[in-house]
């Protein structure tokens, strides 16, 4: 099969790139890195904010869910942005036939009422850990923690995008977490989604050539 065509099933992730593009969640210019690296693209997930885009993205991250192969019982969404994105997560795949609790968490324990720092299902089973992006890892470390604390196990980690990048070391930022956690990373697209969507575009070359490059420097 041509490498340049998406795999059956998979064409959801080239739809999400350019969804992304259209809303402007998806830029192509020059950007600082928080690791201080100046990037030909800028991935900004907080920009679907409104009720139709964040219903998009919820059927993408449902789709991406669902094609990962994780097996999943409950949908965890770390605070803050996870919080969204799992809550309408859960509705998008009971749309699809999948209905599935979720929860997720309070930055500070409360103290009255039912208590705790858990809101939502009760932490149990495999969980899926749903945000926008890896950078530090530290958003899944903390989720790790609290899952297996109430004696569930952490399925897997998913996330919008995956740069596909270097971390801290040779490995990329998803790889990292993913070797040290012991669970799969999977993303609604990758890099090579981006690339690939860009290749079919007439006005692109100029995005590609750039992204290339610094793909060549920071490359996993």
């Amino acid at each position: 099969m041509d490498a340049s065509q998406p795999r059956a099933g998979q064409e959801f992730r080239r739809q999400f790139v350019e969804f992304a593009i259209r809303t402007g969640v998806l830029r192509f210019g020059e950007f600082r890195t928080k690791a201080g690296r100046l990037s030909p693209y800028f991935f900004n997930a907080g920009l679907f904010h409104d009720g139709a885009s964040l219903g998009e993205l919820s059927r993408y991250y449902a789709q991406a869910a669902l094609a990962s192969g994780i097996a999943f019982d409950l949908i965890f969404g770390p605070a803050y942005k996870g919080i969204t994105l799992a809550a309408a997560t859960a509705v998008a795949l009971a749309q699809l036939g999948h209905n599935v609790p979720f929860s997720y968490n309070r930055k500070e324990a409360k103290d009255h009422g039912e208590g705790g720092n858990i809101v939502g299902a009760p932490l149990a089973g495999r969980v899926l850990i749903i945000d926008d992006v890896i950078s530090a890892g530290t958003s899944v470390r903390e989720s790790e923690a609290m899952i297996r604390a109430a004696g569930a196990v952490p399925a897997g980690v998913l996330i919008a995008l995956d740069r596909q990048e270097r971390g801290q070391g040779e490995l990329s930022a998803a790889q990292e977490v993913s070797r040290n956690h012991g669970i799969p990373v999977t993303a609604i697209a990758t890099l090579d989604d981006v690339l690939a969507t860009l290749r079919g575009r007439a006005d692109s070359n100029d995005r590609i050539a750039a992204i290339e490059a610094y793909r060549r420097q920071y490359g996993a």
